[in-house]
């Protein structure tokens, strides 16, 4: 992306951005104060209308600025482990995101459709992160909802 790590950063630390720009979630319920320490938890809907269900991703591991390492829960599915890595690159940053299942039935499942309905998933996850740093940047606020 064509931006800086801390720009990009400033999302992942909003918690209150994440239905903006993660596929599947529709609002945010609540974000714990310490967000994105570890331990601290999203609440969030996943999906619309009468297909809908409320759940929560835990952060696991941070290093502010870089890595941001979240565990998403979506009963009855189970939970992944969501890796975002953030690095200086000549020309802005590179954003890499690694997502596999942990637990649940999903968690064994591993074929090439099941793997590129979640590549394509995220690569339209990462798209919109994109539109959310571009329209912070264009609006001059790297912070806030």
């Amino acid at each position: 992306m064509p931006y800086e790590p801390s720009l990009i950063f400033s999302v992942l630390r909003d918690g209150w951005s994440y239905h903006k720009w993660v596929v599947g979630t529709s609002r945010i319920r609540a974000v714990d104060a310490t967000w994105p320490q570890p331990g601290a938890r999203l609440h969030y809907r996943l999906g619309r209308g009468p297909v809908s269900k409320d759940d929560e991703t835990r952060s696991v591991r941070l290093v502010d600025g870089s890595e941001l390492e979240l565990e998403a829960v979506g009963r009855p599915l189970g939970t992944a482990r969501v890796d975002f890595r953030i690095d200086q690159v000549r020309d802005g940053a590179l954003v890499t995101m690694i997502e596999h299942p942990t637990k649940g039935p999903l968690a064994d499942l591993h074929n090439p459709g099941f793997e590129l309905l979640i590549y394509l998933r995220n690569l339209e996850t990462l798209r919109r992160l994109e539109r959310e740093v571009s329209r912070r940047t264009a609006k001059g606020r790297p912070k806030g909802r």
